[in-house]
This record gives structure tokens, C-alpha cells and sequence, in this order.
């Protein structure tokens, strides 16, 4: 293990001596472990007990510090004893951290006093030590873990983070064989035990303004934000905090997280009138209909817009944008409601959402939003914050994230480690979704369908360059690494069983099929219901096309639903009864089960309107997976995106391709970009034109004479440009 500490800061009312003990470790890298400033936050009967500092190191153990802020140290000896007792009786509720009555990682208390420079003269026993910058390190010398071990170690951490208590399942997993689908999944649910560093940074660190946390399916974006919440709200048990998002079965997912994360730390359910769970849009009828824009409506006392109201007041796809745009218009003075708002799945809100989250806040402007890129279902991209949140009166930026500075709270934090899919599916995901190895439709034409406008998203993202160069016009191969897709993620099972993909020749075949692999999901390999979910990833004939489906596994005894349709539209997975979850896309965003079928995946092959966003929703299907996935589909487009699989599997799972041009860029957002039903009908009304002008040229009912020479240049010169 390298030697460095890894510093995650959280808040307490000591700022002086936290930051003395930050920067004392900062300068010393002769260290290793994670430093927790202002965490855990420990339950007691006497309400929330909140730590100072902690310290968990591989060869020293448990190093809890007592700050010291100016020259009195105070009953610090009485302070100590009372961290150590309480710290060792929550952690003796985690028995893989027990033999017998004894704890088997040593607790250590250190009071830090930045402030006294004698520190000599404050020392009254050798068991209490008091120490300042300067005697700091000789005091960390003298602690050791003599029986130190790497398991106990982790498990101590995803103690002191709640993990292991946050992550519990649904319902209870029995496994009577280890090698069935069954034991497969268990083993992976308990490897993902702890946070990585850049995920502890996000839960812990806020800072006074706007933060982003961007990441990849899988990478823990909604854990985190469920995480950072329910920390904000036990520090601050006073504030009003708002977690939003767009996929309203994340509602239950958001609550069960935060409860269990406030019951771990401080032994009480969160105050649910403080911190709020809360729709986007919203409605009136009490708080499980609120919604942000239906709070900011009614706390500036503006019209509220329903959807029907907002569809008959703006385009169709921008009934949102125009509401929350409207509502901005019409806001006279800024009325805060809530001390933070956290968003999850930005990408699928209109920018505009965000500003009115924004104005919402009192001054400290406490916004944190997450979001993929790739999961952006609508086909457009979150702008930069600058343009986001506009400008101030003196045409400055109102957010602007600063470069990250040693010791500090980032602003803006990429989280690139995956921990649902494994190399094999995420590089399955990613080369379908933008088109990698497509055959291009005319000669000279790109495959691709879409392309990061910034090359370097993808190392952001985990990807590293294995030859070329990742720049406009370049031949590039990018590889994931170990680091960022761990290799326990598909050691579990052979590659071709991980993702398989099936080509049939009618709907009827592709039901049998999948009928058959579920019942043996269930009866064989010892998975739950709810480890099973499928997707049809065209939202339209969702309920049609599963229907047959659901039917036929009826008559075999397995029980089924059709998530936010048989369901409350809250409710994603039923823990009530053994039911295995159906789903359109929209709805599976923000989920995840052990065995993903896709079904109707031809669907997502090729299409002459909105190509990048029916390729996002393959994309978004593949990356529901923990384990497994089967691509299912029918016909000749079927057999066509199974070939581009197996380019990618004869390439090792890497991505081949030349960078596009800035150029070509542009274009396939043309070509691939997404058209109302009015804008689709208008171009075919004027191809219909055109082609009725090309007969009537070639059949000489009309002569090229007859037409303005202006309006022929013009035509010319377009179409040379398209050339």
C-alpha cells in the first residue's frame, strides 16, 4: 500500500485546528490511511455525537483526535475516554470486527493543539497524550497495530462509512450452491464494501456554492448523493435540504439509503420534514406530490403549469424548459427555501431546471448536481455552469469552478471507477452507444453516431490511450485499466457468459427463449425476482411488446409487473412478493439487477430520426447490469448490431476508431439529431416537394429555365457544401 493519507473534509466547529491537522498531514507523506475531518457522526443516547477527526491507517488502526481550538485544552483526558467508548461500542455492532468480547482494530485518542506552543507543560499522562504541529508526528511514531490485517482494515472503513449497512439488499439472498448465479451475485454485493477516495470526497466535502459530480453508470453517483445528504442534514440537523431527481422510482431508493445511513450514524430516522424527498415538477395534493418548480411557483406566487397546461403553452419536449423558463421570468425577489438542494440525473433535466433550484437557495447557494453524459436520454448535453447559471451584474460568471486546490473541497468532482459493470459490459455499452465499430451507411461516411466534443472525457471517464492519440483526425485505441473497472467484476464468470447477445428470426421465437432463461434464473441458478429485469428499450410498445412475456410466465407460476404501470410510480422493485421487474428505459434509469435481458434490441440498430438517442437508450439498458446481460432482438438490424459485438470482442474489448474532426463532429449531430413529430413531418413534406420538382424537371413539364437563377445558385451552392 502506497504511503499517502487521503484527506476527506467534512465540517465541525473547529475550523483552526482542522485545518492545522489537514495541512500537518499534507506536508507529511511518510503516512498512509484515510483522515476524516467532522466524521462519522456517532448516535448516543444522548442525541448526535460528532467526531472531530479520525484517522483510519493499515498499520496503526483507529486514530481518533480530540481538536483543541486556541490554549486551553480544557478536561481533554474526560474527552477522550468518552470518543473511544462511544467510537468502540458502534463499531462492536459490525461482528466481522469481533473475536469473541474484543475489538480487532485498536482505537488510539489524540487531543491536537495547534495553538499551544509548550505543549510539554499540558501533558498529564503518557495515556492521554496533548500534542501540537511540532510533537504531532514523534506521538504517531509510538502507535502501531501489531496484528494489523488488510480485511480487517477495508471492513473497519466501510464501517466507519455505513456502508456495508446502506448497501444491505432488498431482501434477504439464500445460496445453498457458492458457484450459482445466486452465490456469484452475493460475492460482488459484499466485495463493493467500501467507498473509493474521489466517492468519500463527494458524500463528505461541500463546499459554500455550486458542486458537480460527474461519473458513469455504476460509478455511485445516486449513493452518494443519498450519502452526502443524509450527512448534511446529521451535521446540520437544522437546515432544509432537497434531493431531487428525474426517474421517480428512485424516490423509495433515495429514502431507504438516507434512513439507513442516519440510523447507522446517529441512531435516529432522519427528520423527513428537514430533509425532503422531492418530484422535479410536482403538483398540488400534499408532500408526496410537491415538487421543486411546484414549491417555487407557490413561494413566489406564480401561475403553476401543469403538464397539460405546459403542453399547450410550448413545444412539445420543451413543456419543462418553458414552465421552469416562465416561472424564472416572472420571480420579482428571490425567496430562498431550502440551505442545499442535491440533484440527481441532471443530464435529463433542461438547464434551465437547475437555475431554478439555484434561486431557491439562501445565499450560500448549497447546489449539487450529478449526472452521464451517456445516459442523456433527450439527445442534448448539460452546458458549462458559466452558461448554466448566467451572468451577475457586473458580466461575471455566478459559478465558475476553480482549479482544485491541495487540502480544499473540490468543485467539481469526476467520479471514473465502475462498480456495476465490468470491463467487458461498460466497453460493450459504450462501443454500441456511440457507434465504434458500425458500418458506415454510404461509402466515405462515418459509422460513429456520436463523439465527445472534448477528447479528454474519455480518460475522465476511466479509458486509457493504449496507442494513437486521442485528438481530432487521429487513430486512437482506448482500453479501460484495472483501476478503473476493477477485475472482480468479471472474474466471476467466462466473457461469454457475462454478455451474450441473440439473434431470432420472429417476436415469437425471442419469447420462448427468454421465457425459458428466466424460469431457469429462478429455479437453477438461485437468483431472486428481483435480480431479474427487462427492458424494451422503445418506450412506445413497452406494454405491448411484454405483455406475451409476462403472460407466458404466468402460466409457469412467476409473477411479474410492469414498473410505475402495475405499480405506484415510486415503486420500481416489489419486496412484498417474489415478482420479476418489466420496464420501458425511462423507468430503468437509476436501477440495477444481476441479469439484464434487452428485448426488441434491433430497435436500437438503425433508424432515420433520432439516432443518437436511440442508441443512448441501448446504452442505458446494457450499463442496468451487475453481472450479466443478454441482448435480445429479431431480424436482419438484429444480426447487424450482434456484429458490431463481436468486432468488439475480436478486439479484446478496446475501442478502434479515428477521433472525428470538429467537422464531422458537427455533422453527425446533424444527421443523428433528435425531431419532434412536427419537425419530421415538415421535412417530409418538403422532400415530398422536392422529389415532386425533380420529376416534373426530368419529365419536362417544368424546364430549368423556368426557375429564379437566384434561388438555383443558392440550391447549388448548398448542395456543393453537403458534397
Amino acid at each position: 500500500m502506497a504511503d499517502s493519507i487521503f484527506i476527506v473534509r467534512g465540517t465541525n466547529k473547529k475550523p483552526a485546528s482542522s485545518e492545522a491537522l489537514t495541512r500537518y498531514f499534507t506536508e507529511n507523506k511518510d503516512s498512509s490511511g484515510s483522515l476524516f475531518i467532522g466524521y462519522p457522526i456517532i448516535g448516543t443516547p444522548d442525541g448526535r455525537y460528532p467526531v472531530d477527526a479520525l484517522l483510519v491507517s493499515p498499520d496503526k488502526g483507529i486514530v481518533v483526535f480530540d481538536l483543541i481550538e486556541g490554549i486551553h485544552p480544557g478536561d481533554y483526558e474526560a474527552r477522550q475516554d468518552d470518543v473511544a467508548n462511544k467510537l468502540e461500542s458502534r463499531l462492536k455492532t459490525h461482528r466481522e470486527l469481533t473475536a469473541r468480547r474484543n475489538l480487532l482494530v485498536p482505537i488510539h485518542t489524540v487531543s491536537f493543539a495547534p495553538g499551544i506552543h509548550d505543549i510539554r507543560g499540558s501533558v498529564k499522562s503518557a495515556e492521554y497524550p496533548i500534542v501540537n504541529f511540532d510533537t504531532l508526528g514523534e506521538c504517531l511514531e509510538q502507535l502501531d497495530w501489531p496484528e494489523a490485517e488488510e480485511d480487517i482494515y477495508k471492513a473497519v472503513l466501510s464501517a466507519i462509512q455505513s456502508i456495508s449497512t446502506i448497501r444491505k439488499s432488498r431482501t434477504k439472498r439464500v445460496v445453498t450452491k457458492e458457484d450459482s448465479r445466486g452465490g456469484k451475485l452475493k460475492r460482488l454485493e459484499d466485495s463493493i464494501a467500501t467507498l473509493d477516495n474521489l466517492q468519500g470526497k463527494a458524500v463528505i466535502e461541500t463546499v459554500d456554492g455550486v458542486q458537480r459530480i460527474r461519473g458513469l453508470a455504476g460509478s455511485g453517483k445516486t449513493i452518494v448523493l443519498a450519502l452526502k445528504a443524509a450527512y448534511l442534514h446529521a451535521q446540520h440537523p437544522e437546515w432544509r435540504i432537497a434531493v431531487t431527481f428525474n426517474t421517480r422510482s428512485l424516490k423509495g431508493q433515495f429514502r431507504r439509503f438516507i434512513n439507513n445511513f442516519a440510523l447507522d450514524q446517529t441512531g435516529e430516522e432522519p427528520d423527513w420534514d428537514k430533509v425532503r424527498i422531492v418530484n422535479a415538477w410536482g403538483a398540488p395534493g400534499g408532500d408526496d406530490r410537491d415538487g421543486i418548480y411546484y414549491e417555487f411557483c407557490r413561494a413566489h406566487e406564480i401561475e403553476y403549469l401543469d403538464f397539460r397546461a405546459a403542453k399547450q403553452a410550448f413545444e412539445r419536449g420543451s413543456e419543462f424548459a418553458g414552465s421552469c423558463e416562465r416561472a424564472l421570468g416572472q420571480m420579482n425577489s428571490n425567496k430562498p427555501l431550502y440551505d442545499a438542494v442535491l440533484v440527481d440525473e441532471a443530464q435529463d433535466f433542461p438547464p434551465v431546471f437547475l437555475r431554478l433550484c439555484y434561486e431557491l437557495l439562501d445565499e450560500h447557494r448549497r447546489l449539487v448536481y450529478a449526472y452521464d453524459e451517456l445516459q442523456n436520454l433527450s439527445g442534448t448535453s448539460l452546458p458549462p455552469p458559466e452558461e448554466i447559471f448566467g451572468r451577475d451584474a457586473d458580466d461575471r460568471p455566478r459559478v465558475q469552478f476553480d482549479a482544485p486546490k491541495p487540502g480544499r473541497p473540490r468543485q467539481d468532482i469526476i467520479l471514473d471507477k465502475c462498480y456495476r459493470n465490468s470491463r467487458p459490459v461498460l466497453a460493450t455499452a459504450h462501443a454500441l452507444g456511440f457507434g465504434i465499430y458500425r458500418e458506415p451507411s454510404k461509402p466515405n461516411k462515418l459509422g460513429l453516431v456520436q463523439m465527445f466534443d472534448h477528447a479528454q472525457l474519455w480518460e475522465d471517464i476511466g479509458y486509457r490511450v493504449k496507442s494513437g492519440d486521442l485528438k481530432d483526425g487521429s487513430e486512437v485505441v482506448l482500453c479501460r485499466t484495472e483501476e478503473s473497472s476493477p477485475l472482480f467484476l468479471e472474474e466471476h464468470s467466462p466473457i461469454d457468459d457475462l454478455i451474450e447477445f441473440h439473434c431470432f428470426k420472429t417476436e415469437e421465437a425471442q419469447t420462448r427463449w427468454l421465457t425459458k432463461a428466466i424460469r431457469d434464473n429462478i429455479e437453477a441458478d438461485e437468483l431472486r425476482h428481483d435480480d431479474i429485469m427487462v427492458i424494451n428499450p422503445d418506450p412506445v410498445t413497452t406494454r405491448e411488446k411484454l405483455g406475451i412475456v409476462r403472460r407466458q410466465l404466468l402460466e409457469l407460476g412467476i409473477g411479474s409487473h410492469l414498473a410505475g404501470v402495475d405499480t405506484d410510480p415510486d415503486i420500481f422493485f416489489k419486496q412484498e412478493t417474489a415478482s420479476v421487474t418489466f420496464t420501458g428505459i425511462y423507468r430503468a434509469k437509476g436501477n440495477e439487477a444481476g441479469m439484464v435481458y434487452i428485448v426488441n434490441a434491433q430497435d436500437c440498430h438503425s433508424a432515420f430520426w433520432n439516432l443518437a438517442s436511440i442508441r443512448n437508450r441501448l446504452f442505458t439498458a446494457i450499463t442496468r447490469s451487475k453481472a450479466w446481460v443478454r441482448v435480445l432482438g429479431v431480424g436482419e438490424d438484429m444480426k447487424k448490431l450482434k456484429e458490431e459485438y463481436e468486432k468488439l470482442k475480436n478486439q479484446s474489448f478496446e475501442l478502434h476508431f479515428r477521433y472525428p474532426t470538429e467537422e464531422e463532429r458537427k455533422q453527425l449531430a446533424i444527421v443523428h439529431r433528435d425531431m419532434s413529430a412536427a419537425e419530421r413531418r415538415r421535412l417530409e413534406t418538403r422532400e415530398k416537394d422536392l422529389i415532386d420538382l425533380i420529376n416534373d424537371l426530368e419529365s419536362g413539364k417544368v424546364y430549368p429555365e423556368d426557375l429564379d437563377d437566384a434561388l438555383v445558385a443558392r440550391l447549388r451552392r448548398l448542395l456543393k457544401k453537403k458534397g
